[in-house]
């Protein structure tokens, strides 16, 4: 594992390099694509390693099932030869909810991740009524900030109610935008003295279950030595790694671009070594694109 002091190598490409592992737990969004379209050379690097006998697990802050983000990543281009399962924040919560028969809850979030809900016996119901928030996003996420729902999460805040947060990234890449995300209202809520409960990445649920499909694929168990992350955000993919105790690749041209300042050029050792200055997790390395 890098140490605390050490620049994180900067790899071209991954060959030669990635057949330690044997499991692959890979982000989506800013590593597989920009959330408008694939990026090739991330899923032929995957499907490579997969045909060298790696199995890759897909892990995602989506606040829907991973059921209902595969037939998106089928029209966004990317390929299916690139991962063997997936799971999401999106589960998690569910199960979540599951554990929590009869529920009422509100819901806060945009139209299209209502699949989160599919099938549960959990009750959707007005604020008032609400025994806890199930967030799942900005219902504008284009235009609006999480400052134009200070309102809804201050009467939230004096009835008590707990904020289950299906997606706990701040924000995510959608071409050259950031967009924010549910983990942003959960910040906010928690600023004002508000509960909250995350689902998903850097959280021990969503990388059990990911081990957990990894050991059904492989039929055994792969230990953290032979595991290696791959995600673009370090505070839930490097973070998330940290924890675990496995390796990690830092996708540097994500949601850290402008910080890296390799909007216009490659990746490079000052930006990296600026941004490493004040992180408070470690990669062990870094890659401009995921690419073999």
């Amino acid at each position: 594992m890098t140490t605390t002091t050490a620049l994180p190598e900067i790899l071209s490409g991954v060959e030669g390099w990635i057949g330690r592992y044997d499991l692959i737990l890979c982000d989506i969004w800013g590593v597989l694509h920009d959330g408008l379209k694939a990026h090739p050379g991330a899923g032929d690097a995957l499907t490579r390693f997969r045909q060298a006998g790696g199995t890759v697990v897909l892990v995602s802050n989506a606040p829907r099932p991973a059921l209902a983000v595969v037939p998106h990543l089928d029209q966004l281009g990317v390929v299916r030869s690139a991962w063997d399962g997936a799971v999401t924040s999106g589960d998690v919560t569910r199960a979540m909810l599951e554990e929590r028969a009869g529920t009422a809850y509100y819901w806060l979030g945009p139209d299209r991740d209502a699949p989160l809900f599919d099938g549960l016996s959990a009750r959707q119901v007005p604020l008032e009524e609400a025994e806890l928030i199930v967030c799942t996003g900005l219902l504008h996420d284009e235009h609006e900030t999480p400052a134009d729902y200070a309102a809804l999460l201050a009467a939230a805040k004096a009835r008590a109610l707990p904020f289950v947060c299906a997606n706990p990234d701040l924000v995510v890449e959608r071409g050259q935008d950031l967009i924010y995300c549910a983990g942003a209202l959960a910040q906010a809520y928690e600023e004002i003295g508000g509960e909250t409960i995350y689902a998903g990445k850097p959280y021990p649920a969503v990388y059990a279950a990911a081990r957990d499909i990894g050991a059904s694929i492989r039929r055994e168990r792969t230990p953290e030595s032979r595991i290696l992350a791959i995600g673009d955000a370090l505070r839930t993919d490097i973070a998330g790694a940290n924890q675990l105790g496995c390796d990690s690749l830092f996708v540097a041209r994500g949601i850290h671009t402008h910080e890296l300042g390799i909007a216009d050029r490659p990746l490079h050792e000052e930006g990296l070594a600026r941004l490493m200055a004040t992180a408070t997790v470690k990669p062990t390395a870094a890659i401009d694109k995921l690419a073999w």
